[in-house]
C-alpha cells in the first residue's frame, strides 16, 4: 500500500514539473463574452486593420519583444451562429480572443484564456494602440477592464515600439 501510494506521488510530482510556468492551476475567469460580442458585433468590421501592441502578459508563443505590430482582417459570414472571437496564427493554432474593451479608433484591451485538463489554464492578455504609443487615459481603461476579470495588472510588460522600429519592412510570421 505504502509503495504504491509513494508511487503515484511520484509520478504526480515529475507530471508537475513538467507543466510550463504560464499553465496554472484553476479555471479562467468568467467574463461574459457573449455580452461583449452582442455588443461589439455591428463594430467588428471597425477592428480590423494595424494595431501596435503596448503591453502583454508573458507569451512565450510570441517570440519578438520589441516593434510588434498586429493586422488583422474581419472574416466572418455567419458571426450571428458563433458568439465569441479567435485569432488564427496561420498555421500555428486558434486562440481565444475576447475584446475587453476598445473604442475601435486609439486602443483595444484583449484577453484569451484556455482551460486545460485536470483544472489548469493559461491566459495571456494584451493592449493595444493604433498608433505605437498610448495615452494613459486609455491605458487606464484596459488596466480597469483587466482587473476587473481578475487580471493582475503588474504581470504586463510593455512593449517597446518607436521611431527604431523597422515597421515598413516587417514581415508576416
Amino acid at each position: 500500500m505504502n509503495t504504491s501510494l509513494f508511487f503515484l506521488a511520484a509520478v504526480a510530482a515529475v507530471a508537475a514539473d513538467k507543466i510550463p510556468d504560464f499553465v496554472v492551476p484553476g479555471k479562467c475567469p468568467v467574463v461574459d463574452e457573449k455580452s461583449l460580442f452582442d455588443e461589439q458585433i455591428p463594430n467588428h468590421p471597425k477592428y480590423a486593420g494595424v494595431w501596435y501592441e503596448i503591453a502583454l502578459t508573458n507569451n512565450p508563443y510570441q517570440l519578438l519583444k520589441q516593434c510588434v505590430r498586429n493586422e488583422y482582417s474581419f472574416d466572418s459570414p455567419h458571426a450571428s451562429w458563433d458568439p465569441h472571437l479567435s485569432v488564427d496564427y496561420e498555421g500555428s493554432w486558434i486562440a481565444p480572443y475576447v475584446i475587453l474593451d476598445t473604442d475601435y479608433e486609439n486602443f483595444s484591451c484583449i484577453y484569451s484564456c484556455t482551460e486545460y485538463n485536470f483544472g489548469y489554464y493559461s491566459d495571456f492578455s494584451f493592449i493595444f494602440s493604433r498608433s505605437p504609443s498610448l495615452s494613459d487615459q486609455y491605458l487606464r481603461r484596459c488596466e480597469a477592464a483587466f482587473r476587473e476579470i481578475g487580471v493582475d495588472v503588474s504581470r504586463f510588460a510593455k512593449t517597446v515600439q518607436g521611431s527604431d522600429c523597422p515597421y515598413d519592412t516587417q514581415k508576416s510570421l
